[in-house]
C-alpha cells in the first residue's frame, strides 16, 4: 500500500509542476500568474477540489505521443466563493501554451455539465493559444462542444469568463457567449483574426493590444465589461460580481444586511438637478445617493457611457441598474447605448435581478451614421427586453422623457409596475423649443417679431407640457415624489413586489430583433 501512496502523490506532484518550472518562470515574467495560483486568488482558502488531475491527451500525430503531460493544460473542478459552489476551469498556458485538444475539451465540458446539473455558476479563465494544431478537426469540435453547452447553460447559472492571456480565433465565442467578460491590460487579448492576418488581407498595421487589447473591448466594442489593471484585481471583481447573483434561474439574489445603513432621505438630492434643463449632470451621483453605501458596481463603464448599467443594493437587496447619463452625449440613447442596456436587462430579468430604470432622456441619437448602423433595430432591442421581462421593475424620471425614448425605458406602457417622476420631470414628445417650432411654424414667420413670439410660445410650452403632471393624471406615472424621499419611496416598493408573478405567452422563444 506505501508503494502505491507513494505513486499518488508522486503523480500528484508531477501535475501540479504544469509544464515544468522554466515555462512556470517563463509565464510569471509576462507579469501572469500560472493557473493554479489564479484559483488560489479566486476561490474561497482550500475549498477547491480538483477533477481530471491525470488526464492525457490520446494523440499520436507529429511526435505528441511523446509529450504526454498530466492534466493536458487545463485544471477544472469545483470550490466555493464566499461559501457559495462554483465550477471552474483554469486554462494552463504552461502545457501546450494552453491549447485546446480533445481531452482538454473533454474535462471543461465533464464541469459544465456538472454545473448545470446542481446549478451552480461557471467561471472559465482562458489563457490558450487555441486550438492544439496537431490534433485537426478534433480539438474544432471539442470547441463546439464546449459552445454547445455554454448556449444551453445560458440563462440557467451564471457564465462568467476572464480573459487572462491569447484568446484568438474560434477560442473567443466561448466567453462572447457568457454573460459576463473580464479582461486584464496588456497581458490578455481577443481577436478572431491577428495582426498578421489583418496585415494580409486588409493591409492594416496593427498591434494586437490595438486589436484585441483589454481596453479596446472594454471602450471601442463592448466586448469586455471589465478591463482590470491586474490578473489579482481580475479574480477578486469576479469573487465582487457573483455576490450579486444567485446560483442558478430558480433562486434570487443573496441579501445581505447593509454594512453602513444611513437615512433613507437625502436632502441633497431636491437641489441635484440644474435649473437650466440644458445643463448636464452626472447621473452616478443620484445612483450613489440612492442605493446602500458603497455598493453599486458598474458593468461596462467604458463602454457606450450616454447609458449606465450596474448591480446595486436597497436596504441589502440586489437590483439592476438602467440608468441615462445626462453628462455624457445628454443621455441620448444610440446603437451602442440601446444593445448594452438591453443585453443587461436580459440578464437581470434571467436571473431575478429587479430593475431600476433612472430616466432622463432627450430621445435617440439623430444622424445618418446611426441610421445606417440600424438604431431602429438596436433601439427595438431594448424596447423587446424591457417588454420580455417579468422581473419587478421600477422607472424613476429625474427630468426629460421625450419622445420614443420615453416609451422604451420602462414606460408603464410596457409593464413597468412603479413609475415615479420627480417635480422636474419633463415628458413630452420632443422639448418644447422644437415642439413649437413644428405647430407653429406659419404663426412664426408671419409675426412681427418672430423670436419674442417663439420665446413666449416656449414659455407656454414649458408650462403646459414640461412637467409630469399631465401623464400623472392620466396614470401613466403612479406618484410625483420629492427627489430626497426617493431611496425610501424605493425601498418600500421592491419590498411590495417581492411577490409579484407576471408571465408572458406560451411560446418557444421570442425573436428579438438581433
Amino acid at each position: 500500500m506505501k508503494n502505491r501512496l507513494d505513486e499518488l502523490k508522486d503523480l500528484a506532484a508531477e501535475a501540479r509542476k504544469g509544464g515544468g518550472q522554466k515555462r512556470i518562470e517563463d509565464q510569471h515574467k509576462k507579469g501572469k500568474l500560472t493557473a493554479r495560483e489564479r484559483l488560489e486568488i479566486l476561490l474561497d482558502e482550500g475549498s477547491f477540489v480538483e477533477l481530471d488531475m491525470f488526464v492525457k491527451h490520446r494523440s499520436h500525430d507529429f511526435g505528441l505521443e511523446e509529450q504526454r503531460i498530466l492534466g493536458d493544460g487545463v485544471v477544472t473542478g469545483h470550490g466555493r466563493i464566499d461559501g457559495r459552489l462554483v465550477f471552474v476551469y483554469s486554462q494552463d498556458f504552461t502545457v501546450f501554451g494552453g491549447s485546446l485538444s480533445e481531452a482538454h475539451a473533454e474535462k471543461i465540458c465533464k464541469i459544465m455539465d456538472m454545473a448545470m446539473k446542481m446549478g451552480a455558476p461557471i467561471i472559465g479563465l482562458n489563457d490558450s493559444g487555441g486550438a492544439r494544431i496537431q490534433e485537426g478537426v478534433v480539438s474544432l469540435g471539442g470547441y463546439a462542444d464546449i459552445f454547445l453547452r455554454n448556449t444551453l447553460a445560458s440563462g440557467v447559472v451564471p457564465q462568467i469568463s476572464a480573459v487572462m492571456g491569447p484568446s484568438a480565433g474560434g477560442a473567443v465565442y466561448s466567453p462572447a457567449i457568457t454573460d459576463f467578460i473580464f479582461m486584464v491590460k496588456n497581458t490578455s487579448y481577443m481577436f478572431v483574426t491577428g495582426p498578421n492576418v489583418v496585415k494580409t488581407v486588409t493591409h492594416e498595421d496593427v498591434s494586437f493590444e490595438e486589436l484585441g487589447g483589454a481596453l479596446t473591448h472594454a471602450t471601442r466594442s463592448g466586448v469586455a465589461h471589465f478591463a482590470s489593471e491586474s490578473e489579482a484585481e481580475c479574480l477578486i471583481g469576479i469573487r465582487k460580481l457573483l455576490s450579486y447573483l444567485p446560483q442558478n434561474y430558480r433562486e434570487d439574489p443573496p441579501r445581505l444586511k447593509p454594512a453602513n445603513v444611513r437615512g433613507d432621505k437625502d436632502k441633497s438630492l431636491n437641489t441635484l438637478i440644474p435649473d437650466n434643463p440644458s445643463k448636464p449632470y452626472d447621473m452616478k451621483d443620484v445612483i450613489r445617493l440612492i442605493v446602500d453605501d458603497d455598493s453599486f458596481m458598474e458593468v461596462h463603464e467604458l463602454f457606450a457611457q450616454n447609458i449606465i448599467v450596474g448591480f446595486g443594493r436597497l436596504d441589502g437587496r440586489t437590483i439592476g441598474i438602467i440608468a441615462n447619463q445626462p453628462a455624457v452625449l445628454a443621455g441620448v440613447l444610440d446603437n451602442d447605448a440601446s444593445a448594452k442596456a438591453a443585453r443587461f436587462v436580459r440578464f437581470c430579468d434571467a436571473f431575478n435581478v429587479p430593475l431600476l430604470v433612472l430616466e432622463d432622456v432627450p430621445g435617440f441619437m439623430p444622424g445618418t451614421d446611426q441610421e445606417w448602423r440600424g438604431i431602429i433595430r438596436n433601439g427595438a432591442k431594448l424596447l423587446f427586453a424591457f417588454s420580455e421581462a417579468t422581473v419587478p421593475k421600477i422607472t424613476v424620471i429625474t427630468r426629460k422623457a421625450y419622445g420614443g425614448a420615453y416609451d422604451v425605458m420602462n414606460s408603464k406602457h410596457i409593464r413597468g409596475d412603479m413609475n415615479y417622476a420627480w417635480p422636474t420631470a419633463e415628458i413630452a414628445v420632443m422639448g418644447p423649443k422644437g415642439a413649437v417650432e413644428i405647430i407653429f411654424k406659419k404663426d412664426i414667420e408671419k409675426a412681427d417679431n418672430p423670436e419674442e413670439m417663439e420665446a413666449k410660445l416656449v414659455a407656454d410650452y414649458t408650462a403646459k407640457f414640461a412637467n409630469p403632471y399631465i401623464a400623472a393624471e392620466r396614470g401613466y406615472i403612479d406618484e410625483v415624489i420629492e427627489p430626497a424621499e426617493t431611496r425610501s419611496k424605493l425601498i418600500a416598493a421592491f419590498q411590495m413586489l417581492e411577490t409579484k408573478v407576471d408571465a408572458n405567452p406560451k411560446k418557444k422563444h421570442g425573436n428579438i430583433p438581433l
